[in-house]
């Protein structure tokens, strides 16, 4: 049996609006996206296979934001679920996203948007880099510290640069081929996890004061109100670092001096 005809018909028994929900699976078993009570925007989710799948992960607890140009029918099975009609680059779409995602932000960001295919090659890939850029500046706009973005793209030449940029904004940038996508289909998902909103990057030098000392015995300085550990410092020194490893919530930084 062709593939297509497998999860399309598994899609129909299993009650799932688009076969894509089977990628979506696919995505959270091999980044870990999902966990309960998480907070998720689905960016281009008509016609709404990808909500069931993240509402069912999440659970009664969490919740999912559907924004789409065209209506999405209202998924009775899954109270958890809120829908926004609108283009997610607008202004006051953007807005509604917020506040239905609250002041914590977005636990995960997700978007399977493609492009009206021409045809021509080049241009299919140049559209689907620049939907793809939408929604990496959308969930930067919503997304939580430590939060993950999983996004879908054309290979290309221009994907590079988007997985730069992304790799700028997060822990690590993967890249994922589900098997649920068809046999002729170029796309595949860059997954970006554990968002970074620190006042700091690798490779930035900087003055600081150290105002503790830890439990593994590196020093504590602060920047921002952000956690930055330097070893083989002690509380009152202040010195010149250099910032050598970033994570969503500290960093860490050797001394210059």
């Amino acid at each position: 049996m062709p593939r297509k005809d497998e999860y399309y018909n598994r899609a129909k028994q299993e009650g799932y609006r688009a076969r894509s929900a089977y990628k979506l699976k696919q995505l959270d078993r091999d980044a870990g996206l999902f966990g309960p009570g998480n907070t998720v925007v689905d960016l281009g989710a008509a016609p709404g296979g990808w909500l069931q799948v993240a509402a069912e992960a999440v659970g009664p607890q969490g919740r999912v934001v559907g924004v789409d140009l065209q209506r999405i029918r209202p998924l009775d099975d899954h109270d958890n679920v809120e829908t926004v009609r609108g283009d997610m680059t607008d202004e006051e779409t953007r807005a509604r996203i917020t506040d239905l995602v609250g002041e914590e932000g977005a636990d995960v960001v997700i978007s399977d948007m493609a492009p009206n295919m021409t045809g021509e090659y080049s241009l299919d890939h140049a559209r689907s880099v620049h939907l793809a850029r939408q929604a990496f500046e959308t969930a930067l706009a919503v997304l939580a510290t430590g939060g993950d973005l999983a996004v879908k793209v054309f290979d290309g030449p221009d994907v590079a640069d988007l997985r730069s940029e992304m790799d700028a904004e997060f822990q690590y940038v993967r890249s994922i081929r589900p098997a649920a996508s068809r046999d002729a289909s170029s796309e595949q998902y860059l997954v970006g996890k554990h968002r970074i909103t620190a006042p700091v990057r690798e490779g930035d030098e900087l003055t600081v004061d150290i105002e503790d000392v830890g439990s593994e015995g590196d020093g504590i300085a602060k920047v921002d109100g952000f956690t930055l550990f330097v070893p083989g410092t002690e509380t009152g020194e202040t010195l010149r670092v250099r910032v050598t490893d970033v994570k969503p919530r500290f960093a860490f930084a050797e001394r210059l001096d």
